[in-house]
């Protein structure tokens, strides 16, 4: 794992340009190796995403039994699956501060049953999950609070389950969703369980990848638009043998805008036009501002002249890549306004907060609302030392306010503790160092 120090100043650079291999999706990652774990049969698992979130899952996987192994010095994983049963009925277990982990994890265990506790860092402490356990323990499941109610850390006991119907909110976060649609044909044996989302459904592109992996492990869910959705009775996950993760969409979003700041042109490669991520869609965004993206099967290209259009768009669908465009609007030709980010608010800090702090740091004039960002860029970007509030995706966006305004300028951007990229991408600033073409210490 890269260790970078107290703080990285990074130095002006005018031009961006280069290749990048993306790092593994998290979000493919962690669901995949739970879908590995609970099915029947071994999945050898391609470019697994190294990360804090990553590692996190697979330590609960082998408390809870199951037998993983790495394949020599490679990120390619062999998962032997349980057939859903874990073979350990007793753990405690540490989930970081990884949603992606906690979430999935808890469902399944409340419905296998046994006797568990999770917590994890004091942030996750603070990360809802009230919704999933009121849907949990709503048919039948045991989970308590250890702490403040509605959030973690939780107790988990066997329960009788009786899930042909269940409801979960979809405005928090669809991690609840997708939590209940993996667990769901293991509840499934006899009868088909069906789950309604209340109110509106947000980030429901990252359901679409949920969807897609569970059909690739053998189990197929039939829905009605994005309101409910039914997994048949007696299906069981079975190992599809191989399963290759994809670039990760959101990691790519700041290099492909460090292209649209700074000319490019910038190539990643490990993600494309046909990718089951809805991060994808970041490019629309960069179009709007006037980017100018090429995309192929696997890789996806931006350029442009360095101009960009400011933007006034909702981001409801693309939550943590929306924040890349947050710092790409201080290079826009007008005020910008991200809509409809309410979900910013709980995730690893309230970006919402955050963001609005230190874009003012760098000269912007910001507004904050509830659920919106209206971001006026300065007339020239300021050195500012800035705070990354333990969350990978503060340090990585706000990288990118090094480049081209900030050259011109001379100005130094710092940013503190940098080592939080570890959580999906710790060796971001070596890869962002060399399209800029810079040395970072």
């Amino acid at each position: 794992m890269k260790h970078y120090p107290h703080h990285l100043d990074l130095q002006p650079a005018m031009h961006a340009q280069g290749t990048v291999r993306l790092p593994g999706s998290k979000s493919i990652s962690n669901r995949i190796l739970l879908l590995a774990a609970l099915a029947q049969g071994t999945t050898r698992i391609m470019d697994l995403l190294a990360s804090d979130d990553t590692h996190v899952m697979l330590m609960a996987l082998q408390s809870l039994g199951v037998k993983w192994e790495q394949i020599d010095d490679t990120q390619n994983y062999l998962v032997h699956g349980t057939n859903g049963a874990l073979p350990v009925h007793q753990a405690d277990l540490f989930m970081g501060n990884a949603g992606t982990a906690i979430r999935p994890l808890t469902a399944a265990l409340a419905v296998l049953g046994g006797d568990y506790t999770l917590h994890g860092v004091s942030r996750m402490h603070e990360r809802p999950i009230g919704d999933l356990v009121d849907a949990l323990n709503g048919v039948g499941a045991r989970i308590d609070y250890t702490g403040a109610a509605g959030y973690p850390p939780l107790h988990v006991q066997r329960g009788q389950i009786h899930a042909q119907r269940m409801q979960v909110r979809g405005s928090v976060s669809s991690q609840f969703l997708t939590a209940l649609l993996m667990a769901a044909p293991l509840m499934a044996k006899d009868d088909a369980v069906t789950i309604e989302v209340i109110g509106e459904l947000i980030s429901k592109p990252y359901i679409e990848i949920t969807l897609n992996l569970m059909r690739r492990f053998g189990v197929s869910v039939a829905r009605d638009g994005w309101q409910s959705f039914t997994v048949a009775a007696g299906q069981h996950y079975v190992s599809p043998g191989i399963m290759h993760v994809e670039g990760d969409a959101s990691s790519a979003s700041y290099f492909l805008a460090a292209a649209a700041i700074a000319g490019g042109p910038v190539r990643v490669e490990g993600v494309g036009k046909d990718s089951i991520q809805g991060d994808v869609r970041f490019v629309e965004a960069l179009q709007a501002m006037g980017a100018t993206v090429t995309m192929g099967d696997n890789w996806i290209e931006a350029r442009s002249n360095g101009v960009l259009k400011a933007i006034d768009a909702d981001f409801n669908h693309i939550p943590d890549a929306a924040m890349t465009i947050a710092v790409a609007a201080l290079y826009a030709d007008g005020p910008s306004t991200l809509r409809n980010i309410a979900s910013w608010r709980v995730k690893e800090t309230d970006r919402i907060a955050a963001m609005a702090i230190e874009l003012r740091k760098l000269g912007a004039t910001v507004e904050e609302g509830a659920d919106y960002l209206r971001i006026t860029p300065p007339a020239q970007i300021r050195a500012a030392s800035i705070d990354t509030y333990d969350d990978h995706r503060m340090a990585m966006c706000f990288s990118l306010a090094s480049l081209n305004g900030a050259a011109r300028s001379g100005n130094t951007v710092r940013i503190n503790d940098p080592k939080c990229v570890a959580k999906t991408f710790p060796e971001y600033f070596d890869v962002f160092a060399k399209i800029a073409h810079n040395e970072l210490f």
